[in-house]
């Protein structure tokens, strides 16, 4: 056998036994049927990470698959507007979809939990929640009605607070302030006083720079830096109190994933979770080098939100997330299912992660 065909093979085994099977490699490819489908995404072409990793997920999927199943990528409004993703998914116009759960609250809810939660789980946390302790299982039931399998398929890892053109030392400085925040966040700064606006990413420098907002979030120094945004407002703050870990899906029509071979599954699963472990790996390392390139090159005023802000928003995020909760059925058990997870996790964290990095801390500090 020569050494490409031997390594296409053992590569394909190799991502077989991440998810757990025994299955050959030979074996996968006995009944020869192809797919050819197609993956829209939310995110702009070529954006970092996010539709980079839609069209990495596509490439290791063909790789791993010996080019069974083959996936033409589309980013956002190439094929369906970057919020009819779901839509097109779930009617089955598409057989793939990449974006944020949180993007189909109007239309699911209890969607908004698989993403982020204000003062919620980090991605080390989501992840366990996900993979060891039920998360998926929940996430897979309220998608189900719709036609839609979810994976989780990248994570932002902690985000940033965002850029402000006016400093934020109160509670009280939310109110009137327009603010590009989705999610639940976006529905904490809502009860305090805040006007949430939604944009699409290709629209925030723009809208920010005219006064259109007063603040932005999107995800942190990486894109931050790529958009601009140090150009339109001048504070930069932290932490991202709204989205601490926010987990990135992958979703396939129910009727054509359940219509592939076990084999082919169970290899979308493995590259998911791969891509999901790349994406946050990608953030983390890249995250660090450009916001030192803001701070040294581009002399942003990073500014912490302070402890009493931030006690204000921890007060209302936990009223907005019962009232939320309380909307309808999903909702309510996938909260109570998130609640006692975090409860259970925060006690080992306490000991483990936050004591290390206490001890830590002072041996670190910006470059400005």
């Amino acid at each position: 056998m020569e050494r490409r065909e031997f390594l296409k093979k053992t590569g394909v085994a190799a991502v077989a036994a991440v998810a757990g099977t025994t299955i050959a490699a030979p074996a996968i490819w006995a009944q020869g049927k192809t797919y050819q489908w197609k993956m829209v995404t939310t995110w702009p072409p070529n954006m970092p990470v996010l539709q980079v990793g839609a069209e990495r997920f596509a490439k290791r999927v063909e790789e791993a698959t010996n080019g069974r199943i083959k996936i033409q990528v589309f980013a956002g409004g190439e094929l369906v507007p970057p919020m009819g993703v779901f839509d097109a998914v779930s009617a089955g116009t598409v057989q793939v979809g990449s974006g944020a759960s949180y993007y189909w609250a109007g239309k699911v809810p209890a969607a908004q939990w698989f993403s982020s939660v204000p003062f919620g789980l980090n991605p080390q946390g989501i992840n366990t929640w996900f993979y060891s302790a039920g998360g998926l299982q929940l996430w897979e039931e309220v998608y189900a009605p719709f036609n839609v399998v979810p994976r989780p398929q990248g994570n932002t890892g902690v985000q940033m607070g965002g850029w402000f053109r006016k400093k934020m030392e109160k509670l009280e400085d939310f109110k009137g302030l327009k603010m590009r925040i989705p999610g639940l966040g976006g529905k904490v700064v809502s009860k305090a006083g805040g006007t949430v606006v939604l944009l699409p990413a290709g629209e925030i420098f723009t809208s920010l720079e005219r006064g259109v907002i007063d603040a932005t979030e999107w995800v942190g120094p990486l894109h931050d830096l790529r958009m601009g945004l140090y150009k339109a407002a001048q504070y930069y703050y932290y932490p991202g109190w709204h989205e601490p870990g926010t987990c990135l899906e992958v979703i396939f029509n129910k009727k054509e994933y359940d219509a592939l071979p076990k084999e082919l599954q169970t290899i979308l699963d493995a590259v998911a979770m791969e891509t999901n472990m790349w994406s946050l790996s990608e953030f983390e390392a890249r995250n660090g080098e450009a916001l030192q390139e803001l701070i040294t090159q581009h002399k942003v005023e990073l500014v912490k939100f302070p402890d009493e802000l931030l006690d204000g928003l921890r007060k209302l995020a936990k009223e907005t997330l019962e009232e939320e909760a309380a909307k309808d059925a999903p909702s309510k058990k996938v909260h109570e299912a998130f609640k006692k997870f975090k409860e259970q996790i925060g006690v080992w964290g306490s000991i483990s992660e936050n004591a290390y990095y206490n001890v830590i801390a002072d041996k670190y500090s910006l470059k400005g």
